[in-house]
């Protein structure tokens, strides 16, 4: 009798071969399925820990001061927890189906690459850019849902004259207004972070992703609202032409010379600054700030009157910015520092003079395929800066003239 013949005679029984390949197909599956059950374990493990830090960020038993969660914080927890399930394991189902009023992540964003960042994070970005982007602090800035923004100005004046009773009226000349358009630029940034470091819940995705985003966006902005071309970019209020302010027209910026090469004259030094001061016209020295770098403030602090009395003037509270000749002063780092026909000072009501415009929405896309095993996080914004006043502005020229 054969082996085979042997095992069927034995109560009917299987052949060898077809009963190890259901056993193995039926371990594997199992061995799957395991597998699965642990990773959705995982995951709400990882889930149920982000809602506790949470809670303890809003409420501390050695805080008696400190409520409970309130009911606006309650609704942003399920906001918290969806976008971070997004950025931790690209699970979008929360962000389809959230629809929480006035704050709620646009379904439709998603047919445009990314999510809307929820609102706790956007504020946290937001509150770094002011705090760093310099001209933010001092510059109009508008929310806008179009792709520019236009800016009409009127800069001239309307003609009048005296009449008599039985005179002709003659006509007068007509005011114009010009319109300034600022395009919105796109401005991104991309960092990355390990899939390990995502999947540990004790990192603060939610933080570290706003201040990765906050400094690049603050370092391209600054940058951009000073000097910038104006190709995929603002454009900057030195990019403009400079001239004279004895030959200031409308289109360029007027500019005082400090009568020396790179430097302040070496007799009566403060004169180039009173000369900055008052080159602007009343109106706008009501609302007036110098804008330099540090460098730049280390020398003017040590100017003196003609009475040895210092021009610069230090805040008297935190956070209250410092005095030139009684105007606040500004300090950005992108301004260029004292050289040879440097425009290293500005001066002038910054408010009217520039004007920021931005989208107020950041977008965040993440992409787990493109750097594995990291995952990388797209943010982008849409902002565009230009001049919106030339009389508005003065400028510092270090030169002879």
């Amino acid at each position: 009798m054969t082996k085979t013949e042997t095992m069927s005679g034995a109560g009917g029984a299987m052949p060898a071969e077809p009963v190890t390949e259901a056993t193995a197909a039926l371990t594997g599956f199992l061995s799957e399925l395991r597998g699965f059950r642990t990773e959705m374990k995982c995951r709400l493990q990882q889930q149920e820990e982000r809602l506790t830090m949470l809670d303890r960020k809003n409420y501390s038993p050695l805080s008696p001061s400190r409520p409970a969660l309130s009911a606006a914080v309650q609704d942003e927890v399920p906001h918290a927890k969806a976008f971070a399930a997004y950025l931790r394991c690209g699970d979008d189902d929360g962000l389809r189906n959230l629809q929480l009023e006035g704050k709620a992540l646009n379904s439709q964003v998603a047919a445009e690459g990314g999510y809307l960042v929820d609102p706790v994070t956007s504020e946290t970005i937001r509150g770094v850019l002011k705090a760093t982007s310099s001209l933010r602090q001092v510059a109009s800035v508008v929310n806008v849902e179009a792709t520019s923004f236009d800016v009409l100005v009127d800069h001239t004046d309307m003609g009048s004259g005296w009449a008599s009773e039985t005179a002709t009226l003659t006509e007068t000349t007509t005011p114009q207004i010009d319109r300034i358009s600022i395009p919105l630029h796109e401005l991104s940034a991309m960092p990355k972070a390990s899939q390990r470091l995502l999947d540990d819940s004790a990192f603060d995705i939610e933080s570290w992703l706003a201040n990765r985003i906050a400094d690049k966006f603050a370092r391209a902005e600054a940058a951009a609202f000073v000097s910038g071309d104006g190709a995929d970019k603002p454009k900057g209020f030195l990019t403009h032409t400079k001239v004279a302010d004895a030959s200031w027209a409308w289109g360029s910026l007027g500019y005082v010379a400090t009568g020396a090469a790179g430097d302040f004259a070496s007799l009566n030094a403060s004169d180039a600054i009173v000369d900055l001061v008052y080159a602007l016209e009343a109106e706008y020295r009501a609302n007036a700030t110098f804008v330099m770098n540090s460098k730049t403030a280390g020398a003017v602090r040590k100017m003196k009157d003609a009475d040895g009395r210092f021009l610069w003037s230090d805040g008297l509270q935190a956070g209250e910015p410092a005095r030139l000749m009684g105007y606040p002063v500004l300090i950005a780092e992108d301004m260029p520092d004292i050289a040879a026909n440097a425009y290293a000072i500005a001066f002038g009501d910054f408010k009217n003079g520039y004007t920021i415009a931005e989208r107020p929405d950041l977008r965040i896309l993440r992409d787990p395929f493109s750097a594995k095993p990291h995952v990388l996080f797209y943010a982008s914004k849409r902002v565009g800066g230009d001049v919106s006043d030339f009389a508005a502005i003065k400028l510092l020229k270090f030169a002879l003239s």
